[in-house]
């Protein structure tokens, strides 16, 4: 063992028999026959020359054992990516991108390749990367270490959900669901304390991919101010249906003359609320538009005369706005 003395056995230096006591005997070497041949001159090794004063000797450190040629070779690495952590593998409609570690000169991310398969296996130098794994608009990106001929898969959590929206009026009449548009925006603020957007012009039924969390919703009936708002929140591995109600009503305007005339083209409109706020402006001869209920103002501009007129919209309620030329 190493590092211990067995019992009864001195150390090596220890039978080393000291030389001091044994008596020298000088005896004359016998002289080499004639036939002997001379024996050349015994070279004595270079004498190894002192190093200069104030000189510091730094030893030679061992030389590296050089790595085989195959040492450093490509891993493979498998990507999977899951709604939830004890759910299934999602099997399509993934957008896999693989960056460098470190950003270009310009600061911005190297992407080395990307990839539409669900479940790519990729083969990679050794080193550091960032990938980014994106389901809709539910996203994952992580930073993953790839080793040298080694072989593994990387799990993505992406920990999202869907969500369907659906437009409704207050009264129960049918939507045109054409005309009816939402704005999501995630729980994070900016430096501003403003909503982050999301997803903008999304239309009704179709299932948005989120993560999980809480949304703010926007909805837009028609082209003016009918707007309707919900909070919503997204469960991971979950649909959420959501139905935002609208209190709206469609109105056209028309120029006229004398009251039941005609309406006049080449108009120009612009319609106000209570508080003198333009909400719509448009023109021609029967301009129809979506406003929510509320007082409001309408200009008629023809020939360059303008004309004017107070309405009040109901929910629900259609209505025809008459503006006579006085």
């Amino acid at each position: 063992m190493a590092g211990a003395v067995c019992a009864g056995a001195a150390p090596l230096d220890a039978q080393q028999q000291p030389g001091g006591w044994q008596p020298q005997t000088s005896v004359p070497a016998p002289a080499p026959p004639a036939w002997a041949p001379v024996p050349a001159p015994v070279q004595e090794p270079p004498a190894t020359l002192a190093p200069p004063p104030n000189t510091t000797i730094v030893p030679r450190s061992p030389t590296e054992p050089r790595a085989d040629a195959g040492a450093g070779g490509p891993g493979q690495v498998s990507l999977v990516a899951l709604l939830t952590a004890d759910g299934q593998s999602i099997e399509h409609g993934l957008v896999w991108r693989v960056y460098h570690d470190k950003p270009g000169p310009d600061g911005k991310a190297r992407m080395l390749s990307a990839h539409r398969e669900p479940s790519p296996t990729l083969r990679l130098e050794p080193g550091d990367y960032m990938i980014t794994v994106a389901f809709g608009r539910a996203h994952l990106t992580r930073k993953i270490s790839v080793g040298a001929n080694a072989s593994v898969q990387e799990r993505f959590v992406l920990n999202a959900g869907g969500l369907r929206l659906t437009p409704a009026l207050v009264g129960g009449e049918p939507v045109n669901d054409k005309a009816v548009s939402y704005d999501i925006f995630s729980d994070e603020r900016d430096q501003y304390g403003q909503r982050t957007k999301v997803m903008s012009a999304v239309k009704p039924g179709l299932v948005i991919r989120l993560n999980a969390g809480i949304y703010s919703i926007v909805g837009v009936y028609g082209d003016a101010n009918a707007i309707a708002r919900a909070d919503v929140t997204v469960e991971a591995g979950k649909l959420t249906e959501a139905t935002l109600k609208h209190a709206a009503a469609r109105v056209t305007f028309k120029l006229v003359a004398s009251r039941g005339g005609d309406a006049i083209a080449d108009t120009q409109w612009s319609v106000a609320n209570a508080l003198g706020e333009t909400v719509k402006e448009s023109a021609g001869a029967l301009p129809t538009h979506i406003l929510a209920p509320g007082t409001y103002t309408v200009s008629a501009r023809h020939a360059g005369q303008d004309y004017h007129r107070d309405f009040t919209v109901h929910a629900g309620q259609s209505a025809q706005v008459e503006v006579v030329m006085r």
